[in-house]
């Protein structure tokens, strides 16, 4: 069987490889098409793992996409078509080799929550077109951020934003399918709280059969997956539980089925293209290709650090949005890159985008011999497989982590988890991505500034004087920013100097900064730091930094500042800083002192005197 697909694949593909080289005659194009600068590396051994992984992606989507289509509140065909067309046009046009895109779980539901509270009766004509019409703008979106270069957007969502959204999502989908698993007839449309509550006053009505197939879906799933992980666990739970539900004599005992679908492959549609439904479903799409983008890149990157692959997160925008705009045409609803089908791609093998094209060739070919059978699939042993599929979506093992290593990290993953139960989850997105930028906003406008000093037990290094008591010199201050000097930050750096040496050091006339730290100082920041620097000459000593990174001293330069603070203030080390500075400080305070922690105040005036008295010291205590 697998060799005949192969020698059907090469026969095709060998063609098609030597006009692709042929086209490759310009650097634009496989910017345009990246499949022109990967299909050069296809080859006889590349396909055979193509379509080895292809046909192992083929298997675990048919289930799959079933049960995303019913989650997303539509036929189960088009869960199957998203699955056909996303893929290819994403393995096309997008950047990385093992990714697959397709229907997955949390745009699932977003795209069900974003129509049905539009009135529209899932399942209806009226909700398919919905469902088409907020794909295809999401798609829009996302290609005009990867056309735009946006790409470096999704590093400012915070991966707990997303493991948040995505748990509050896997219990909302656990709630959704409860009444199907229990065999109960509830409205959908409901909230969290009022679905809960009509499953509490319905409970008494369980249907004990659909029970009983779903839990032993469950099992059956759960433990082909265990002893037999090879096979495709969630494809010989549904047949199991599909045969069960026939022995126990299926509707005749209240037991629903999934119901015909049709054998056939993507039919053209037509979203709608009126004003009144764009506007409509304009924030409800934006929300969607976010998500979409952000699990998209995540899963990119997650599987290129194992295979040392770049990836190009806008060509990834290019990618899910062209891929989402040809599939709306095509009965396709919003897709993004999937977590199961991904990383199982790369696990069995696959080397190319190829492998995703013949997971959809295949799926076509499957859908139009076995669509039929999918009519005798249990409501409630589908119901079983997406419990599962939502309970293997929360991290437990990141929700833990976060938990203990981070207060502000658990506030945000509080409140996008939260948001996702009992607000609208185009907005749940909003809210997590809004306070995780508040949360970064506040800790960039908060550097740390600490006390530094030398400490005679670590060979001479500096350390903070939080962690251990040390001796400081009185007429230089030494301080080490972490952080970035810039409009949002000036303020509180500036009240931390004056905190720190205006009223716990106020006899001290000098101030070194440690500046390693500092990552860029914008023209705020330059503007406060010449101010600075004034009003320390004003005092009779000066204000110096070592170690200031040239790219962060741009706007010193550009702007004047730097020769208005003194070309000479700025030094490449704390030792040249130290070796420069402890020469300029007065004599008679040096004469008296008795610290002497660094090694330049050996050169200083009373040295000498000091280094006899404490000899004589010796002498008389010996």
């Amino acid at each position: 069987m697998h060799d005949y697909f192969i020698r059907l694949g090469l026969s095709s593909f060998a063609n098609f490889k030597t006009a692709v080289q042929k086209v490759q005659f310009s650097n634009i194009l496989p910017k345009i098409f990246p499949i022109l600068s990967w299909w050069p590396e296809v080859s006889r051994s590349t396909l055979r793992a193509d379509l080895l992984a292809g046909l192992t992606g083929a298997v675990i989507v048919l289930p799959q996409g079933v049960a995303f289509a019913m989650i997303a509140g539509l036929p189960p065909i088009y869960g199957l078509y998203t699955a056909m067309v996303v893929p290819i046009v994403a393995a096309i046009f997008g950047s990385s080799k093992h990714m697959v895109s397709g229907p997955n779980t949390p745009i699932s539901l977003v795209v069900f929550a974003a129509v049905s509270q539009l009135g529209a009766t899932p399942g209806s004509p009226e909700f398919i077109a919905k469902a088409l019409t907020i794909t295809l703008l999401a798609g829009l979106i996302q290609l005009a951020l990867g056309a735009g270069r946006m790409g470096t957007l999704v590093n400012f969502v915070s991966h707990v934003v997303v493991v948040g959204f995505t748990a509050g999502a896997a219990i909302l989908i656990m709630e959704s399918q409860a009444k199907h698993f229990l065999g109960l007839t509830i409205p959908s449309g409901k909230s969290f709280l009022q679905t809960l509550e009509a499953i509490g006053e319905n409970i008494s009505h369980t249907n004990l059969y659909a029970v009983g197939v779903g839990v032993f879906t469950l099992l059956l799933s759960i433990l082909s997956k265990k002893y037999y992980p090879r096979l495709p666990n969630m494809l010989v739970a549904l047949v199991g539980g599909a045969l069960l539900a026939f022995v126990l004599g299926g509707e005749t005992v209240g037991l629903k089925m999934v119901g015909e679908v049709p054998g056939r492959l993507p039919m053209p549609s037509m979203p709608d293209f009126s004003f009144h439904a764009m506007s409509e479903l304009a924030q409800s799409a934006f929300a969607i290709a976010l998500l979409g983008l952000i699990q998209s890149v995540a899963i990119a990157r997650s599987i290129a650090t194992k295979s040392q692959q770049m990836i190009d997160a806008n060509q990834e925008f290019i990618g899910q949005g062209v891929s989402n705009i040809i599939g709306s045409f095509f009965s396709c609803y919003a897709g993004a890159g999937s977590f199961t089908r991904s990383g199982l791609n790369y696990e069995v093998g696959a080397k190319t985008p190829v492998s995703a094209i013949f997971a959809s060739l295949i799926l076509m070919l499957i859908v139009l011999f076995i669509a039929p059978l999918i009519a005798y699939l249990p409501i409630a042993g589908m119901a079983a497989a997406i419990l599962l599929v939502a309970y293997n979506l929360i991290d437990f093992h990141f929700l833990k982590t976060v938990l203990k290593a981070s207060k502000r990290q658990s506030v945000v993953l509080f409140i996008t988890f939260l948001s996702t139960l009992f607000l609208d989850l185009e907005n749940a997105v909003y809210i997590g991505v809004l306070f995780s930028l508040i949360f970064y906003l506040q800790r960039s406008s908060t550097p740390n500034v600490a006390v530094m000093s030398v400490d005679p037990d670590a060979h001479r290094r500096f350390i903070y004087l939080e962690r251990k008591a040390l001796l400081e010199c009185p007429q230089l201050k030494v301080l080490r920013i972490d952080g970035s000097i810039f409009f949002g930050s000036v303020m509180h750096i500036a009240q931390e100097i004056r905190r720190l040496v205006d009223e716990e050091a106020p006899e001290v006339k000098n101030l070194l900064i440690l500046a390693k730290g500092i990552n860029f100082v914008d023209v705020a920041g330059a503007e406060w730091l010449a101010l600075e620097a004034r009003r320390w000459k004003e005092a009779g000593g000066g204000l110096y930094f070592a170690g200031l990174k040239l790219i962060a001293q741009d706007s010193l330069i550009r702007g004047g500042f730097k020769k208005e603070i003194g070309e000479d203030h700025f030094f490449v080390s704390k030792e040249s800083a130290l070796a420069s500075i402890v020469p300029t400080l007065q004599d008679s305070i040096c004469a008296t002192c008795k610290f002497r922690i660094f090694n330049e105040c050996e050169g200083k005036a009373g040295a000498n005197a000091l280094i006899k008295a404490n000899k004589a010291t010796t002498i008389a205590s010996n």
